[in-house]
């Protein structure tokens, strides 16, 4: 395990200064590939180029580096995202080293991309995100589309780093909350939340690390529809959403 991680982390010494090297994928332990158009090696962190910016993880968080092509469907899903949004998604999923589409399955689930949602448990915004959340992650205004999305997607990638990579844990948590998740050690008995995390992941191709983030099937009820594009199902009612967190 650690001959892989220091394996990991000399590849990317050892390749980051490569000039003209084309894009790639960063596969990282948590399961997310980011695309990535360059890296190097600062200390014990790994500096990876996206489009849009930068993002810091830790080498030990590295697995592997892969070929462009391996992942080439993902890449056109993720690029031509039809969804409202979508390029702040995009910038927070970056940030935050997540899946765009990830990223969008969550917010079409919980509010149908509407940034004046409010639940019945007053969960609010786009990531309808509970009002001490928010305020906890320096949200001024949850109904601030980007404002939501970045505390949102942050949120998402705290709970994914608690738990380890897991996906459905993590979407569990959440949904319901992290408490809940530790209380139950595993997605509470709660029919909302276990349909909440069927609904989120449905259709994702199976991978051996459970936070990749599987392909999304296309909405029938998505605007601007284009036959070169993937669109996001729109989950439910923004008011019957479970919003313990």
């Amino acid at each position: 395990m650690r001959l892989a991680r220091i394996a990991a982390a000399l590849f990317v010494l050892a390749c980051a200064s490569a000039p003209g090297a084309r894009a790639e994928y960063a596969v990282l332990r948590s399961g997310v590939r980011l695309h990535i158009t360059g890296y190097e090696r600062d200390g014990s962190m790994v500096r990876l180029h996206v489009n849009g910016g930068i993002v810091d993880v830790a080498a030990f968080d590295l697995i592997s580096i892969e070929p462009e092509e391996v992942f080439a469907p993902n890449l056109l899903s993720a690029q031509t995202l039809d969804v409202p949004f979508a390029e702040l998604i995009r910038i927070a999923a970056a940030k935050y080293g997540l899946d765009p589409l990830l990223v969008a399955s969550v917010a079409a689930a919980e509010s149908r991309f509407n940034p004046h949602a409010i639940s019945a448990k007053n969960a609010q915004g786009v990531m309808q995100l509970m009002p001490e959340t928010s305020l906890r992650l320096g949200v001024r205004n949850p109904f601030d589309p980007a404002e939501s999305i970045d505390a949102g997607a942050r949120y998402l990638r705290e709970l994914l780093d608690r738990f380890h990579g897991d996906l459905k844990l993590a979407l569990a948590a959440y949904n319901a909350g992290p408490e809940r998740v530790d209380q139950y050690q595993g997605v509470p008995p709660y029919r909302e939340t276990q349909d909440y995390v069927r609904r989120v992941t449905q259709g994702l191709p199976k991978t051996d690390s459970s936070a990749n983030a599987p392909a999304i099937p296309k909405s029938p009820s998505a605007k601007q529809k284009s036959p070169a594009t993937r669109q996001i199902p729109a989950g439910g009612s923004a008011k019957s959403a479970t919003n313990r967190r």
